[in-house]
């Protein structure tokens, strides 16, 4: 979505008619005025921001208050930034707010939002430092704020949670820390929210009664505790990436409750035990990367069965701790062409179905494009379906394993020499 408006203004011709008499009664041509707290609350903004930063060709290098702001729109004042509506018969009241990304650094903290129509503010991508102003709950009608790639620091005010008409929140890539405040339970229309990059701290707080949110980020932040168990059933997308998330994932009965998800990403955290096999036959699950854990094991889906109706395309499991075989049901998954379970302690033989649905897939299934299977402890014979695959013809690894024979010659065996019989026999005593 662009996140960049040009602004404009509605000229206004109120004609009123009389039931009363015959013809027109009166013409008013409406003379556009921008309400004086509007302009109080621009050049508020204005005064925030250095000087220095406001250079030649951006928006602000426009904004000159010795003119009336709304009635410039589109000429040598007041170019960009901005728009105006006419609100009812009053004035023309400021409605969004969306600056170009020129670099301007300063402040917010002395801003005096004085802005009650405004429903858009964007100050996205620049250099702007300090907290968020309190008074920024005051714009009551906004629906889309968005901060992002500046260097605002500090906690988030607990009172951005009375912005009841909040759609969409951006304060990504910032400097922000403390916790998320438990406020946002509050923000009922939210449908988009977006923390990740910065240094933010605790427990995600339940979000769960957010019905109308689809996308939630908030990787690459500090947050601890056990992993959410609850989240809306409106979301299509969870990333939680590189936090310090711990313990087992409990949400497997809540799951089925996710009807829309397609993209859940708890990478690189710290959690533990089994990897639960509503994961994989969940029906709308598309993208599922869980790799830089301490997973130990994967629970399979009951009797075997379920993985024929995963619309699963990409699997990562990488770099955790799993032991055992590798999961037969894997292969049997229709849209599953992307696996990655490099950097385990699986072993066994390379079972055949996976042989076959990287070389000569069913009909109506997809192929591997992506297996890694590299790190590990497999053993035995290379399958023979392995040898008809052309160099690049799909990304696939094999090295640092415990096969017999796989050289070099053979372009999924490069990357790593097999381990020693000294170092498969030390893991599986009983196998080698």
């Amino acid at each position: 979505m662009d996140r960049f408006h040009w602004c404009y203004s509605l000229p206004l011709l109120l004609i009123f008619l009389s039931d009363k008499f015959l013809g027109l009664h009166m013409i008013i041509m409406a003379t556009s005025r921008t309400h004086p707290d509007d302009i109080s609350g621009l050049q508020h903004l204005k005064n925030g921001f250095d000087p220095v930063s406001i250079r030649a060709g951006s928006c602000l290098i426009s904004w000159n208050f010795s003119f009336d702001p709304c009635d410039h729109i589109f000429s040598d004042q007041f170019t960009c930034g901005f728009r105006c509506d006419l609100i009812v018969f009053g004035s023309y009241r400021v409605t969004e707010i969306a600056l170009d990304q020129a670099g301007y650094s300063g402040s917010l903290s002395a801003a005096v939002f004085t802005l009650p129509y405004l429903q858009t503010l964007d100050l996205s991508y620049n250099s702007l430092s300090g907290s968020i102003p309190v008074s920024l709950s005051n714009l009551t009608l906004l629906h889309r704020l968005i901060l992002s790639g500046n260097l605002f620091a500090g906690s988030i005010p607990f009172s951005l949670g009375s912005l009841s008409r909040l759609r969409e929140l951006y304060l990504d890539d910032n400097r922000f820390t403390g916790s998320i405040p438990a406020s946002f339970r509050r923000l009922a229309s939210l449908e988009r929210l977006e923390l990740q990059r910065n240094i933010l701290t605790g427990e995600l707080p339940d979000l769960s009664q957010l019905r109308n949110l689809y996308y939630l980020d908030v990787s690459d932040n500090r947050i601890s505790g056990g992993a959410p168990t609850t989240f809306p059933p409106s979301v299509i997308e969870i990333s939680l990436r590189n936090n310090s998330l711990r313990g087992h994932l409990n949400f497997r009965l809540r799951l089925s409750e996710l009807k829309l998800l397609q993209v859940l990403d708890l990478s690189h955290n710290q959690l533990t035990g089994a990897i639960p096999s509503s994961l994989f036959h969940h029906p709308s699950l598309q993208q599922l990367t869980i790799s830089h854990n301490n997973f130990t094991s994967i629970e399979s889906p009951p009797h075997g069965g379920g993985s024929t109706a995963s619309r699963l395309v990409a699997v990562d499991l990488s770099y955790n701790d799993l032991h055992g075989l590798l999961p037969p049901f894997m292969a049997a998954i229709p849209k599953l062409s992307s696996l990655s379970l490099e950097q385990n302690k699986l072993t066994g033989i390379i079972p055949n179905p996976y042989a076959k649905k990287a070389a000569f897939p069913q009909p109506g299934t997809a192929s591997f494009q992506r297996l890694l299977l590299g790190g590990n402890y497999l053993y035995g014979l290379i399958p023979g379906q392995f040898l008809a695959l052309k160099p690049g013809s799909i990304n696939m690894s094999l090295a640092d394993n415990c096969l017999y024979m796989c050289p070099n010659s053979f372009y999924f065996c490069r990357g790593g020499n097999q381990k020693s019989w000294q170092d498969c026999k030390r893991l599986y005593p009983t196998v080698f």
